[in-house]
């Protein structure tokens, strides 16, 4: 069930089976010159719709601009601030505890969200502790899950990518979004074939050490039909976590 394509009526008879709600979260920056700029959001955009054809989820819109600073260097790519990206996942989460949802869950797509995601997470239940019995919200729990981070799927990728699976514009990504998009596949010849690795500051400084935007990573193995198991893979995860989050 998708929060946004639902009436109102329906919502309120899914909180009388379920507290509980998914937010795909990620980001829209570049993703080398095979990724779609939106692959961030998109993927666990996808894998979170898949989840909710067959299982009783409830999906809400997708938070799709993150924390991606450092890829401004790449025309297309969008950022927010930390402190933006903070109160606004504050705002969706009080907005939907007003309703009685008290588990939500974000399925992330970007790991440049996590550190903010967690520090929002922080102000929610702070606030919450401060405002002691004047709160108008129950007891909303949060959850941080990253869709490549279920062990299926993680080993999946070393073992069809090995060390050209990466950190920034992955084969995973890219054939996640290649199964989900065919018409959107891109190809490019890339040089070095796997991308150098490192750290980096902001924008300038990431575009002087990645000029072609990816991080150790060959997204030219990236195919559909990986990408189609990947999604399978991380349905599976996203469904017994939700299960057992939203029972908690």
């Amino acid at each position: 069930m998708l929060l946004h394509h639902s009436t109102w009526q329906e919502v309120d008879d899914y909180l009388t089976r379920s507290k509980a709600i998914v937010i795909p979260i990620g980001s829209t920056e570049q993703h080398g010159p095979t990724g779609l700029i939106g692959t961030d959001a998109l993927c666990p955009e996808i894998i979170s719709h898949e989840a909710q054809k067959d299982a009783d989820i409830l999906v809400g819109p997708t938070f799709n601009v993150g924390c991606a600073q450092h890829h401004l260097g790449f025309a297309g790519s969008m950022t927010l601030r930390p402190s933006t990206m903070i109160a606004a996942i504050h705002d969706w989460v009080s907005s939907l505890a007003v309703h009685g949802f008290e588990r939500v869950l974000f399925f992330n797509g970007h790991g440049g969200n996590i550190a903010t995601i967690n520090a929002a997470f922080s102000e929610i239940y702070a606030d919450r502790s401060l405002a002691g019995e004047a709160s108008n919200r129950g007891p909303v729990k949060c959850k941080l899950d990253n869709w490549w981070d279920y062990k299926p799927v993680m080993d999946m990728c070393m073992k069809t990518y090995g060390k050209g699976h990466g950190s920034h514009a992955t084969p995973s990504e890219v054939a996640v979004t290649q199964w989900a998009y065919p018409d959107s596949i891109k190809t490019a010849e890339v040089s070095p074939t796997i991308a150098p690795n490192g750290r980096f500051t902001d924008a300038e400084d990431y575009r002087n050490k990645f000029p072609d935007g990816r991080m150790g990573s060959d997204p030219t193995l990236a195919n559909p039909e990986d990408g189609g198991k990947l999604v399978a893979l991380s349905v599976t995860g996203l469904k017994s976590s939700f299960e057992t989050f939203a029972a908690s």
